[in-house]
């Protein structure tokens, strides 16, 4: 196979087949608690691909170039926190200036993507997976519009079921759930078109 193509093929993989979070359910407590509303969702969602898509390139450069090298392999849980713990206080910083108004929506979400198990997850499987520089770039980037487009589907959804009758032990949590399982079922439903 092309190795130019083989990149590409990991990104979309990551968007659809192997979803971080409908397949894996990494990252769900900020997929729950932030898609109440589309434009709360699109911020998260911006914000979570950016932090994923840079700290997966970071943590590749970290590992391979600074803990490898040295034998340190053993310590990348705590380094790839610690790179992502960087990153987003970086990226906190920023967003609070550029846009006050998606800061304030935003609100705890934002720095709990420091412990979003899904950017750490990313990180962990492209180390597991071998990839190369380039290929976990790609995985990087696919996993957080991933993770993006079912937080904006998932928030649409819940937009559009404001005035549903759902049955009252189902309320809330409990339907959103549903809706998620659903859409894990509907991304897996193209694992033999796209594989990663």
């Amino acid at each position: 196979m092309n190795s130019a193509v083989y990149p590409i093929a990991v990104f979309f993989a990551a968007v659809f087949t192997n979803n971080i979070l409908l397949t894996n359910y990494l990252g769900m407590c900020s997929f729950l608690g932030a898609s109440r509303e589309v434009k709360t969702a699109t911020g998260l969602g911006t914000a979570v691909t950016l932090v994923m898509t840079v700290t997966t390139a970071l943590c590749w450069l970290v590992y391979h170039q600074m803990l490898v090298p040295f034998g340190l392999e053993h310590l990348r849980f705590i380094v790839f926190i610690i790179v992502i713990a960087a990153f987003v206080q970086i990226a906190e910083i920023a967003i609070e200036r550029i846009s006050d108004k998606l800061y304030k929506a935003l609100g705890i979400f934002l720095p709990l993507i420091t412990v979003n198990c899904a950017i750490l997850g990313v990180c962990l499987f492209m180390v597991i997976r071998d990839y190369g520089f380039l290929k976990s770039c790609f995985y990087g980037l696919g996993s957080g519009l991933g993770w993006m487009l079912a937080i904006l589907a998932m928030a649409g959804i819940r937009q559009k079921m404001v005035k549903a009758k759902v049955p009252g032990p189902l309320a809330g949590t409990g339907i959103s759930l549903i809706i998620a399982g659903i859409m894990a079922i509907a991304f897996m439903g193209l694992s033999g078109v796209i594989k990663g």
